[in-house]
């Protein structure tokens, strides 16, 4: 899916994530804050003004699903801060999608820009 760079862009990217994983009939809810935090990132830090972002979710055979999204600034590497004291009012969606994802990591993507990708294990009842 390709969406505008934008606060709306983010926040369809996290509706039309719930979406589709009801339509699997897949639990969504990590998976959403996953993306959500991904996609304000991608606006926030990833923005390049007339490019948009994409989003690309896989369920795998063993239920795990992978959630990918591409922004324009390959320049721009996220990294989880150190943990200093209280944490800011800013500066905490790498630490939400590591507490949701059993995986997650970056990776180059033509031309000049970025995958941030996570991977969320399937629930066990």
């Amino acid at each position: 899916m390709q969406l505008s760079a934008t606060r709306r862009g983010a926040r369809l990217a996290r509706l039309l994530t719930e979406r589709q994983l009801d339509d699997w009939g897949e639990p969504y809810e990590d998976a959403a804050q996953v993306v959500a935090e991904l996609a304000a990132n991608a606006v926030l830090h990833g923005r390049v003004p007339g490019r948009d972002f994409r989003l690309r979710l896989r369920l795998r055979p063993d239920g795990t699903l992978r959630i990918e999204l591409t922004d324009a600034r390959g320049d721009r590497i996220p990294r989880v801060p150190d943990p200093v004291g209280d944490l800011p009012e800013t500066g905490r969606g790498l630490r939400i999608v590591a507490a949701c994802a059993a995986r997650w990591g970056v990776v180059e993507a033509p031309p000049g820009a970025k995958t941030v990708w996570a991977e969320i294990a399937p629930r066990r009842v």
